[in-house]
């Protein structure tokens, strides 16, 4: 059923470096899953012009093809995001997934870009299916930008109740 989603208004600053802002307008909630767009702020203070290029391209490609061993450390410049919920399931962007996935998963893309004085870009996460109707936390790493572990919490059943109100485009 194709609908429109419920806006979850929750104006959150999810990190923040002397490079790089991430925030959170909104949660888009459907009766399947929620969507997630971070805007990102980036600016080159104090990067050389590589390391700025990707940062930019971070959130232009969002997922790049990044080989990485079993064992590696992640490339610095890889945007890191993570889920874990109440009972200790965690997600990450990371995470191999087949078709049709078989759990939960957390899915990132891009979401645009423009330029302004800084760098302003988003991706947008893809949780599916809805969280459980209780707290639990998103996660951000992307070392070249400055950002460290950072962790929010979120309230699942907010989020729970705004898909319960997403209408169909068509009846």
């Amino acid at each position: 059923m194709a609908e429109k989603g419920t806006l979850l208004p929750v104006d959150l600053e999810l990190a923040r470096s002397d490079q790089v802002v991430l925030g959170l307008p909104f949660v888009r909630a459907y009766r399947t899953g929620c969507a997630l767009p971070v805007e990102v702020a980036v600016r080159q203070d104090g990067l050389d012009a590589g390391d700025f290029l990707d940062l930019h391209m971070m959130t232009v490609y969002a997922t790049p093809r990044l080989r990485v061993r079993a064992g590696e450390p992640l490339p610095d410049r890889l945007l890191r995001w993570g889920v874990r919920y109440a009972d200790g399931t965690k997600l990450t962007t990371l995470d191999e997934r087949g078709f049709p996935p078989a759990g939960p998963l957390l899915l990132l893309s891009p979401a645009g870009d423009v330029m302004t004085g800084t760098l302003h870009s988003g991706v947008r996460l893809w949780l599916w299916p809805l969280p459980p109707p209780e707290p639990f936390e998103l996660a951000v790493e992307w070392p070249l930008g400055g950002i460290g572990l950072t962790i929010v919490e979120f309230d699942g059943a907010a989020i729970t109740a705004a898909a319960q109100r997403s209408t169909p485009y068509w009846p």
